[in-house]
């Protein structure tokens, strides 16, 4: 129970800046830690929940909200994941060989597309949280369960682009099968639940999520050889942007059906 406890306070102290104690990132400790990286995503949706909540007894007006519900995941997160993003932008839009793109990957500078990326992002998310109202809420407060669920399927089992690295390290000293086991039960949680909420809305959310994994896949194999930190950061912010929009279109069609 030590090690897992243990487990559970490096995974919120690397991916969160939620309160954790202090323990030695051992290799017996470091061993579940991707089966709590979901929990994280748990406590983002209930944040994100509870503001809006609370911004609509306010009556706050919809910029504060959503600029808000943006902030939400990446206070929590502490940008860590954004980061992988921005550096994956970089990385891919320099059209090197694969050498020089992990080479980027691993240069702290932001570089022009960095940038341009970052703005598009939040342009996106800003317009697709601008939409996610009432029942589409209770739908979107599951993708930041679902999309660490997938992150950490991808840590014990795709190739690694480097030996080195935390993802290299965590996956190394993982129990895989124990981890595979967790991140489905949570995926399927989610699905159940969402699905039970709203069926066609939540279909559409797990359809986009299940592309984006896809992507990853074949983007992180084909251009770097294998998975690291930043391009697992990188399908994480993509996949919660992915999900929230494909909501909004999904919701958008039946509303144009009706």
């Amino acid at each position: 129970m030590k090690h897992l406890w243990n487990s559970l306070n490096i995974a919120f102290s690397m991916y969160s800046r939620l309160p954790a104690a202090q323990c030695d990132w051992s290799e017996e400790n470091t061993k579940y830690v991707m089966c709590f990286f979901p929990l994280i995503g748990a406590v983002i949706g209930a944040l994100c929940f509870g503001w809006d909540a609370l911004a609509g007894y306010l009556g706050l007006q919809s910029p504060l909200r959503n600029v808000v519900l943006m902030l939400i995941p990446l206070a929590v997160s502490g940008g860590i994941h954004l980061d992988g993003l921005l550096d994956t932008a970089d990385a891919m839009s320099s059209w090197r060989p694969r050498e020089k793109r992990l080479e980027i990957l691993k240069d702290s500078h932001a570089g022009a597309f960095a940038v341009i990326t970052c703005a598009a992002y939040f342009f996106l998310m800003y317009g697709a949280l601008d939409m996610i109202t009432g029942k589409l809420v209770r739908v979107y407060i599951f993708t930041f369960v679902v999309s660490r669920s997938l992150s950490a399927v991808s840590v014990v089992t795709f190739p690694k682009a480097s030996a080195e690295g935390t993802v290299a390290g965590f996956s190394k000293n993982a129990q895989t099968r124990v981890i595979q086991a967790t991140s489905t039960v949570y995926l399927a949680a989610c699905a159940a639940a969402m699905l039970a909420l709203q069926p066609v809305l939540a279909a559409a959310a797990l359809g986009g999520a299940m592309l984006t994994f896809l992507w990853y896949h074949h983007m992180a194999m084909k251009h770097f050889g294998g998975i690291n930190g930043d391009l697992a950061g990188c399908f994480l912010s993509v996949c919660e942007l992915v999900m929230p929009l494909a909501v909004v279109v999904a919701d958008a069609v039946l509303r144009t059906l009706v």
